[in-house]
């Protein structure tokens, strides 16, 4: 069964108790009866999806009175303190911030990486992000319980709070001038990935403090997002280990 809990007095537990909730599901019929509830939710930047009653049919044998939440199968870590503690050590730091990562495999491959390289912590927008679901974590072949993984929930507050603790942002992106073996990557950074789409978005891409690229050859213009990532990681690691 899904990581779910159900009833209007769990669910209300969960959001006082701060759980990490990846969304809550209301009986659409129903939309007054948890008003206070949908109004704290949303304070809390957990989405709350308003659907159909056949949605809840397959629960039926639950006494889920017409609400569900499905929480998440990993417990987050606090952003600020986890930055601090990496910042804190004698090796520089290496963080990544994901920026509209929508696909669960490509995230769950960046785990992986960002795992075996010892990246500090990976960072997610509460909305606009594949969830680290189980699909995610089993791509990730478990990495997901091992590296540390952040929600915040806008990625600009993360950007000015990297940067005013001495980190530099560097963004992944093709319309970069430097490519990536060219980029000093000796001190902290924090590399931001944008989806395959669209890329960084545009308010994001003005924050930053560099831009970098991989060098492509052939007549494939980019790359898949979980591999870029990886080849920024490992160049990453290679200067920070050679330095």
């Amino acid at each position: 069964m899904e990581n779910i809990i159900f009833g209007n007095h769990s669910v209300q537990e969960a959001l006082n108790e701060k759980k990490d909730i990846d969304k809550i599901l209301i009986n659409m019929n129903l939309k007054n009866k948890f008003k206070d509830l949908t109004s704290q939710a949303r304070k809390e930047n957990v989405k709350v999806s308003y659907v159909p009653v056949q949605k809840f049919k397959k629960y039926d044998h639950l006494n889920h009175q017409g609400i569900i939440a499905e929480i998440s199968d990993i417990n987050y870590a606090d952003f600020e303190e986890t930055v601090e503690k990496a910042l804190a050590k004698d090796e520089p730091a290496t963080f990544l911030l994901l920026d509209g990562i929508t696909d669960v495999r490509n995230l769950g491959a960046i785990l992986r990486t960002a795992e075996c390289t010892n990246v500090a912590a990976v960072i997610l927008p509460t909305q606009g992000s594949a969830k680290v679901n189980s699909q995610a974590i089993k791509t990730s072949a478990g990495a997901a319980y091992k590296v540390n993984i952040c929600k915040v929930n806008h990625l600009k507050d993360a950007i000015f709070y990297l940067q005013s603790s001495g980190v530099k942002l560097i963004g992944a992106t093709e319309k970069a001038e430097q490519n990536i073996y060219e980029t000093d990557l000796t001190e902290a950074a924090a590399f931001v990935m944008g989806s395959e789409e669209s890329g960084i978005h545009h308010s994001i891409a003005k924050m930053l403090d560099e831009t970098a690229k991989i060098p492509l050859l052939g007549e494939i213009n980019s790359l898949n997002v979980s591999v870029a990532c990886g080849m920024f990681l490992y160049e990453n690691l290679k200067q920070k280990l050679n330095k």
